[in-house]
């Protein structure tokens, strides 16, 4: 049987390719399992660095933003700036063999920095409840722990259905949400906020507006009759103090159902504006506000109500 020299070189060239993409095959799986196994990981926004600590990474996290204040053992992490403005040096300074950021440019542009110069980064977009999950999933994968994401995500998904179950037969309250009080600015429609309100068993007071969180007047407020006010607290400290003032605040508008029925509160701010793991407390503390009959004081209490 004779074989012609033209099939000998075709396939020593086809084993060739093969050969170099097993190779090329094993040596992407090696990168991946490395970069999975990140040993020292650098947090840009108090989100990501409640994500990372819920995921058990505690001891691998060495540096988090200068607002990251949840869990409190994020205190004890070095500073690498504030949200809004992430000090690239301090960083470098941190040896971070992960940088997790968020989407938008003051932090985007620090990531792709960090790149160009050898640093490996993971940037999410997390706007919603959605990008919240598939963020979550992400930076499992990214970090070894995607079995632990699974967890999470679970376990925040049946907290929904055990407020959802509870607001079954509700009617939704129309809810102001305040982000701002002098001048006057509220969350609209096309905000996680919206999403927030919704799952608590609510419905967002402001119609659909041009701006996320638009500005309004006395006219504006007055026609679209709140029954509930909700604002977030303007600044750490004594909740009651806050709550006071803006019921002090508030007064001035007695024809509007919310202020007239007393349904003023100001919530701790980072419980219920921020998309991270606590997004299922954030929920269950609005929705009893909504319906306080059926939710217990406690939102971590899930045994009453």
């Amino acid at each position: 049987m004779k074989i012609s020299l033209k099939w000998i070189s075709a396939s020593v060239a086809t084993l060739v390719w093969v050969g170099l993409g097993i190779l090329l095959a094993t040596q992407e799986a090696g990168n991946m399992s490395a970069q999975a196994d990140a040993k020292r990981i650098a947090s840009l926004a108090p989100n990501l660095t409640e994500i990372l600590f819920a995921l058990g990474l505690e001891n691998k996290i060495t540096a988090v933003s200068s607002d990251s204040d949840y869990p409190p053992e994020a205190a004890a992490k070095v500073k690498l700036g504030k949200f809004w403005q992430p000090n690239l040096e301090a960083v470098i300074a941190a040896r971070p063999d992960l940088v997790v950021t968020l989407w938008f440019e003051q932090q985007s542009s620090v990531a792709r920095r960090l790149e160009r110069i050898g640093y490996r980064s993971l940037t999410l977009k997390i706007e919603d409840v959605s990008e919240l999950f598939a963020a979550i999933e992400k930076i499992g994968e990214a970090t070894g722990r995607k079995e632990e994401s699974v967890k999470l995500l679970g376990s925040i998904q049946q907290q929904f259905a055990d407020i959802q179950s509870r607001l079954s037969s509700t009617k939704p309250y129309k809810v102001l949400w305040v982000v701002q009080t002098e001048p006057l600015r509220v969350a609209g429609r096309d905000t996680f906020i919206n999403e927030l309100i919704e799952l608590a068993g609510g419905e967002n007071a402001i119609g659909p507006t041009i701006h996320k969180y638009p500005p309004i007047g006395a006219e504006q407020l007055i026609a679209c009759g709140p029954e509930v006010i909700i604002q977030p607290a303007m600044q750490s400290g004594d909740l009651a103090k806050q709550q006071q003032a803006a019921e002090e605040f508030w007064s001035r508008w007695k024809n509007v159902p919310a202020v007239n029925n007393k349904r003023i509160y100001v919530l701790q701010a980072d419980t219920v504006s921020r998309l991270g793991p606590r997004l299922a407390e954030g929920v269950w503390m609005v929705a009893r506000c909504l319906h306080p009959e059926l939710f217990p004081t406690d939102p971590n209490d899930r045994q009453q109500g």
